[in-house]
């Protein structure tokens, strides 16, 4: 029986980190962990709050409503992953939609938010056997996981394939849209003071601008298997 290992999978925002996440932690029997969800719940819940918006962001009032919100993944057998929850309400879909990509990065950068979340990440990670996706999860969440993956693909490419995703799930959103939204993202996630997106040191990086699904799945096993026969 293989030994169980930490999963690591950061990098920019629509390279399809979270799709091979699930990919390989289905393969592996492993637990799959969207941390990108979690503050996309956190940045919901700051909308309805009204903390958020074009022209304000009550960082305060967010920070002192943190104790109220509860988070947590329940695994659907349909759609075979854990979906998110928040405070007992399934959210799936609501976070996915252009108006919480637009604040996400914003909410993500409050140093509050990623402590509390970083906490439940380490939590849920312990028992290892676990595929973890998102911007820090190498560099700060499990610095000394296993293996370390770092996917990247140029922004019009990830604009191009969210403008796809987002136009097929019926939202009203233009190309030029999600591109900027995309640059403006990688603006905030690669430079704010905490826990800012950088590829950590031993990690594998994949630009997968060219790559198959199918390639770049084969390319992440072999990486896996070279790790736990080492």
């Amino acid at each position: 029986m293989n030994k169980k290992i930490t999963i690591a999978i950061d990098g920019f925002s629509s390279t399809g980190k979270s799709t091979v996440a699930k990919q390989l932690a289905k393969e592996l029997g492993y637990v799959y962990v969207d941390t990108g969800a979690m503050y996309r719940a956190v940045t919901l819940y700051a909308l309805r709050k009204n903390f958020i918006s074009e022209q304000d962001f009550d960082k305060k009032a967010l920070v002192a409503d943190l104790p109220a919100v509860k988070l947590k993944f329940i695994f659907n057998p349909e759609v075979g992953f854990g979906e998110m929850y928040l405070n007992d309400e399934n959210i799936e879909k609501e976070i996915r939609q252009m108006e919480v990509s637009q604040y996400v990065s914003k909410v993500a950068a409050v140093p509050e938010v990623r402590e509390m979340l970083v906490a439940q990440q380490q939590e849920m990670g312990k028992e290892k056997g676990i595929v973890m996706d998102g911007r820090d999860i190498g560099t700060v969440v499990f610095p000394d996981a296993e293996l370390k993956i770092f996917m990247t693909a140029s922004a019009e490419e990830r604009a191009q394939r969210r403008f796809k995703e987002l136009s097929e799930r019926g939202e009203d959103v233009t190309y030029k849209e999600v591109l900027e939204n995309v640059q403006e993202r990688d603006l905030l996630d690669t430079t704010r003071k905490d826990s800012p997106l950088i590829k950590a040191k031993d990690a594998k990086e994949i630009d997968n601008s060219h790559l198959t699904l199918t390639g770049q799945f084969e390319r992440i096993m072999d990486l896996y298997r070279a790790t736990i026969t080492n």
